[in-house]
Formats: C-alpha cells, sequence, structure tokens
C-alpha cells in the first residue's frame, strides 16, 4: 500500500468525504485545473488534526482548500491531497458583545450577513467578495481600501504536523495581500473578528451599495478568480492594461474583460496554460510600454 491509499484510508476511518482524481475545475471560481490524486473533506477538527499527522508522517504533500476563488489550477492537477474543510468549520457565532468567532470554511457573504443581522459593523467592504474566511484571512483579502486585517482578531490554525495553534494581533504579520501564513503552511480553521456596534439599515445600505458597485464594473457574469495582478503603488493594474490597449486580448478561451481589464475571464474552455500564457503577455507589455511590473495576485498551485 502506497502513502496515498493509506492516507485515503485512513480518511475513511475519520469519517471523511473522499475523491480519487477529482477535478479541480469543479472547485475554482475559473472553472479551471485538472485532477487532484486525493480529494478530501474534512468535516471535524480533531480529524483535520488527525489527517495533517498522518500526511506528515507518509510524506504526502497537502494543499488546503476554501473556495477556490484566487487559484489557478494546472492542467495537470495536484499531486498529492487537497483539503476543503466542511462541517463545524462552517459555522459562524457572537462571541461577546462585538465579537465574531467565524470557522475558515464560512463563506464572506455568510459571515457578513451574519454580523449585518447583529448590527455590528466592519465587514461590509467584502460583501460580494466570493471567497472562504480562510481563505480571505490567509491573504488579507481586500476591496475598496479597507481589508481582513481591520477585523482580524486571531486566527487558529492546524500545523503541518497536526498540531494545534493560534496567531494573534501582531504575529498575523498583515500586509497586503499576504499574511504570516503565506510562509508558515499552516491551515487555518476559525478566525476571530473584533467588529464595532453599528445601524443595521446603515450596514445594509453599504453592502448593497458596494455590490452594486461591483456588479456595475467587474465581469461578475464569466468564471474568474478575481483581480488577476496585485495594485503597483500609485497605479491601478487594470487602468495600466486598458491604456496599453489589452481590453479583450484573447489566448485561447483566457480573456482580458471588456468591462474590466484587471480581470481575466475563463470565455469558454480556457485552460490553465492559456491564462498563464495571457499574464505572460499582459506583464511584458506593460513593463514594455510604462515600466511597470505587474506582479500576480492570484495563486498559482499544481
Amino acid at each position: 500500500m502506497d502513502s496515498l491509499e493509506e492516507l485515503e484510508r485512513s480518511a475513511r476511518e475519520l469519517g471523511c468525504g473522499v475523491y480519487q482524481n477529482e477535478p479541480m475545475d469543479r472547485h475554482t471560481t475559473f472553472r479551471i485545473g485538472g485532477p487532484a490524486d486525493l480529494f478530501l473533506v474534512v468535516r471535524e477538527k480533531a480529524a483535520l488534526r488527525e489527517i495533517c499527522k498522518r500526511a506528515w508522517k507518509l510524506g504526502v504533500q497537502i494543499f488546503p482548500l476554501g473556495n477556490g476563488s484566487n487559484l489557478l489550477v494546472s492542467d495537470a492537477g495536484i499531486r498529492g491531497t487537497v483539503v476543503s474543510l466542511g462541517g463545524e468549520f462552517q459555522k459562524v457565532a457572537l462571541c461577546g458583545a462585538t465579537e465574531l468567532e467565524c470557522g475558515a470554511a464560512a463563506s464572506l457573504a455568510k459571515v457578513c450577513k451574519f454580523a449585518q443581522s447583529r448590527a455590528l459593523s466592519g465587514m461590509e467592504f467584502a460583501w460580494g467578495i466570493p471567497g472562504s474566511m480562510g481563505g480571505a484571512a490567509f491573504m488579507n483579502a481586500g476591496a475598496y481600501d479597507h481589508s481582513l486585517q481591520e477585523t482580524v482578531a486571531a486566527c487558529n490554525h492546524v500545523t503541518l504536523q497536526g498540531e494545534a495553534g493560534i496567531l494573534r494581533g501582531k504575529e498575523l504579520q498583515y500586509g497586503y495581500r499576504r499574511s504570516a501564513y503565506s510562509e508558515n503552511g499552516c491551515m487555518i480553521t476559525s478566525i476571530r473578528l473584533k467588529l464595532r456596534r453599528g445601524d443595521p439599515e446603515q450596514i445594509s445600505s453599504e453592502m448593497k451599495e458596494l455590490y452594486e458597485r461591483r456588479k456595475r464594473k467587474q465581469p461578475l457574469e464569466l468564471p474568474s478568480a478575481g483581480s488577476i495582478f496585485k495594485r503597483p503603488p500609485g497605479h491601478y493594474a487594470g487602468t495600466l492594461i486598458e491604456q496599453c490597449g489589452l481590453k479583450g486580448r484573447q489566448v485561447g478561451g483566457a480573456m482580458v474583460s471588456e468591462k474590466h481589464a484587471g480581470f481575466i475571464v475563463n470565455a469558454g474552455g480556457a485552460t490553465c496554460r492559456d491564462v498563464l500564457k495571457l499574464i505572460e503577455l499582459i506583464q511584458e507589455t506593460v513593463f514594455r510600454e510604462t515600466g511597470i511590473r505587474l506582479e500576480c495576485e492570484v495563486k498559482k498551485v499544481g
């Protein structure tokens, strides 16, 4: 029995969902990606710790998957094991007067709605971002001049060796689209948010306004991974790309959005290879014409 088979057997014993050669295009907002050797759905913290321990001992690499909203997965897929969280990791609960405890698999939409219903403000900017709390905390997701670091008080996690841990405050090392988790390999399991009292109608109004702005300006009607590039200092990636005449430029099924040049969309049948070629074309063109190097925000996997 090889290592993957042994891990698969352990996962079944622990009550996890187990899938072999699972197509990753089913689990990414880009609708792109080849098969994962082993795809596990883990629903309990104890099971997650045990899976991590056994994978570490067996030398099996684990890739934690959130909502797949900031990922570009290789056409060849992912070797090793993908772990997707469900069950208790989807819960959101009120802790004290103004704090929320959010499972890593809870969607940002669910958290925003929960906060609004409790008259808690601070997460309005995230309404409409198609991600999970774990993924958002991992990359310090943000929009409209706000980001998760403004509200995250602490993150609980499991290490590669299966040990439970926590990072608080400055330990999270938040920066633009990064955190301590960008480097440490740990898997976030829950997030403590510190919010503030607000007027529920005003919170709801702001959420609606921001969503309408997204709807008008972003290509929500086509599969994408969100903004493809980080914002270069003093500029906007989308503006630079548009100024270089690249709106609508297409490689295979991948296209620079006609609606917002900061997005690459899957116009139909796009492959990872198509997207990577288009990214390279954009970076080379923008650098040649402006001297500015665009850095990818989307994480490439596999």
